[in-house]
């Protein structure tokens, strides 16, 4: 996938400026694809240029003007391209992993504190993401939204993010509580 694609995708829920979609980003593309805001404003250039977006100048008195992006029909074509493409299966390249590997032959305890901040930020996000999707489906029941929502594609990606984080916080704990109780036992020794 190019960030293109998750660009597209995102400006489907209406027109957004630069700020805009570095803000929705963050909000709900971000458990599936991170970008900086500079990678935006360039993708959204060349987005631009090749006619998958359209902007327009919106002029602002009290501000400077900013232009605002929407997709265009040459855009949903390459998006539903796109998804008609095979997906390549995606795979884990994380750092703190490497250093769980190597717990046995170095002192656990950074990795163990590390473990626990992830687990703690994984928490903060699994209550951003509960917010998010209460919002998302206002009165409806997650059942029923998911049924008959307007559009329940930021939903679902929005409780693939909610599933991920709260595996990561189970495992973070979990891995943390091992090395602790192991640690323990060697000094003991």
């Amino acid at each position: 996938m190019a960030l293109r694609h998750a660009v597209l995708a995102a400006l489907l829920d209406g027109e957004y400026s630069g700020y805009q979609l570095a803000k929705a980003f963050d909000i709900g593309v971000a458990n599936f694809w991170h970008a900086l805001p500079q990678q935006l404003y360039a993708e959204l250039a060349k987005l631009e240029k090749d006619g998958l977006v359209a902007g327009r100048q919106v002029v602002q008195e009290t501000r400077p003007n900013k232009r605002l992006f929407r997709v265009t029909g040459e855009g949903l074509a390459e998006l539903e391209r796109f998804a008609s493409a095979a997906s390549k299966p995606s795979f884990i390249r994380d750092d703190l992993l490497v250093k769980v590997q190597a717990a046995d032959h170095i002192d656990s305890a950074p990795v163990i504190g590390q473990l626990e901040e992830r687990a703690s930020a994984s928490e903060a996000r699994i209550e951003l993401f509960g917010k998010l999707l209460r919002h998302m489906r206002g009165d409806l029941d997650e059942e029923e939204f998911l049924l008959r929502g307007e559009r329940i594609g930021p939903y679902l990606t929005c409780m693939r993010g909610l599933a991920f984080e709260r595996d990561t916080r189970d495992w973070c704990l979990r891995i943390s509580a091992v090395l602790r109780k192991r640690r323990n036992v060697h000094a003991q020794r």
